[in-house]
């Protein structure tokens, strides 16, 4: 096995793909302790950075610009890559472009998916979509580890404390929302806020102490939630709406309560990377290849015979989103 230095990653999406990818790079970075790890990804993901130790550099690509300008930023990034003395490339994406671009590098080693370029790889892996994602990413590295799979990790480190009013073990996080850029798409994955407001003043009768987190992304079903006087006048509530200051803070707050009630989101895989007890809600997306087959994960969703749909047989919601209305009452029985 060679003695890889410097590993550059390439895998763009957003906090939650970073997330899934972490598998595949902190295998490397176990087998390859002393190896510099560089992560190339898009801005809006650039602080999964502060959520492990196992990368040490990330580089920023557009490549959601518009126009020409999206093709001169894989230039100039591919341009970047000839002097910072890769030795190893490994890159996601199903696209037959992706080997051409990893060609381009003139890294020694290549890996990537199988395609219609995969000649110009040095290792070509068969894609496997039909598994939990993480396991799918960390198939790219099974030619230069020899380390067995292990779903992501987020260690929490920092000078972090529990605001007044949390209780450790007790306070239940809720992030109800979903990324903008999903809802722009049409990509529909969390209930409306009529499923949200019941679940909070359902837990509040239960004399729960509950917490509600979000960024600007929420920002508008967080309003919304919040026109219920009974949710935020109640003393057992607790809006921490835009109070997280980074995502370790985030992760600190997921590690230390009782459980975390999100939708199919990033939120969703920081907490499986802390180990927090997690109520995930799933609409059209499929659980099974976005959260790992362990215990502490509780899945609620409206069995429809059409779902899953999403991604596999569509690539936006459906008008009628049977699917996304689930009955509260199926997530307050799952909490005692």
């Amino acid at each position: 096995m060679k003695d890889f230095k410097n590993i550059l990653f390439i895998n763009y999406g957003g906090i939650g793909d970073e997330i899934l990818f972490l598998s595949a790079i902190q295998s490397v970075k176990n087998c390859y302790n002393s190896a510099k790890i560089t992560l190339a990804l898009e801005p809006r993901a650039k602080s999964v950075k502060s959520l492990t130790n196992s990368i040490d550099e990330v580089i920023c690509v557009d490549i959601k610009a518009q126009g020409f300008k999206k093709y001169f930023n894989i230039i100039k990034f591919i341009l970047k890559t000839w002097f910072k003395g890769f030795d190893c490339v490994i890159s996601s994406g199903k696209s037959p472009f992706v080997a051409i671009i990893l060609f381009l590098t003139f890294i020694k080693t290549k890996i990537g998916y199988e395609s219609k370029f995969d000649f110009l790889l040095t290792h070509r892996i068969k894609l496997n979509e039909n598994q939990y994602a993480a396991k799918m990413y960390h198939d790219l590295v099974a030619p230069i580890v020899n380390c067995e799979y292990q779903n992501p990790q987020i260690t929490v480190n920092g000078d972090f404390s529990l605001p007044n009013g949390f209780k450790k073990g007790e306070y239940i996080l809720i992030h109800p929302g979903v990324s903008k850029m999903s809802i722009k798409k049409n990509i529909l994955k969390c209930p409306d806020v009529s499923f949200w407001q019941s679940v909070i003043t359902g837990l509040l009768d239960k004399n729960r102490q509950v917490v509600l987190l979000g960024t600007n992304d929420d920002e508008d079903i967080i309003q919304q939630i919040l026109r219920d006087d009974k949710i935020k006048n109640n003393p057992n509530f607790i809006n921490y709406f835009s109070k997280t200051k980074s995502l370790m803070e985030m992760a600190f707050l997921m590690k230390n309560s009782f459980g975390v009630i999100c939708a199919d989101s990033a939120p969703l895989h920081c907490a499986v990377g802390v180990g927090a007890n997690i109520y995930a809600i799933f609409g059209p997306t499929n659980e099974k290849k976005l959260v790992p087959d362990i215990s502490g994960i509780v899945i609620i969703k409206n069995e429809v015979e059409c779902r899953p749909c999403l991604w596999h047989k569509r690539s936006q919601n459906c008008k009628e989103n049977e699917c996304l209305k689930i009955d509260p009452k199926i997530l307050l029985n799952k909490i005692n």
